[in-house]
């Protein structure tokens, strides 16, 4: 399980001295601690550390983009790094094309018609998707073929 990678990676990376990869893993490990409390569960599943991660990357996109236009390149590489650790661990993204096909796929299924179909569209594509697809750009095709 993904849980359990982490944890021995996070192990590997403090032997090595690796402080970039331990620090982020140590971060992101708290996270998930505190999602298994949420949860009150023993074991996250793949999909929930999978959310958590994306987050995480999230969170890194935003302060690169905030440390760029502050002028603070040093920041900026540090969290770029930190990005590129949690990266590793997520499903490879599905193209445009696979997404548009999903989307054209469930909207025969649910039958959408109208933007007022775009929540319950948004929720098929991505529990069939099982979070290898950007939540933006799915959003953006499925209010493309919506409107279209």
């Amino acid at each position: 399980m993904l849980h359990d990678q982490i944890g021995k990676d996070y192990i590997t990376a403090m032997k090595a001295k690796d402080t970039v990869t331990s620090q982020t893993l140590n971060f992101l490990r708290a996270q998930l601690k505190n999602v298994v409390i949420e949860k009150k569960v023993e074991k996250l599943e793949d999909a929930d550390v999978i959310t958590v991660i994306k987050k995480q990357v999230k969170q890194r996109k935003d302060s690169i983009e905030q440390f760029t236009n502050a002028g603070r390149s040093e920041l900026a590489d540090k969290e770029e790094q930190e990005m590129k650790v949690l990266q590793k661990y997520l499903p490879a993204e599905l193209s445009e094309d696979d997404i548009t096909k999903v989307v054209g796929e469930v909207i025969a299924e649910t039958g959408a018609s109208s933007m007022k179909d775009m929540g319950s569209v948004m929720k098929a594509v991505m529990a069939k998707t099982a979070g290898a697809a950007d939540n933006g750009m799915v959003s953006k095709i499925v209010k493309d073929a919506l409107s279209g």
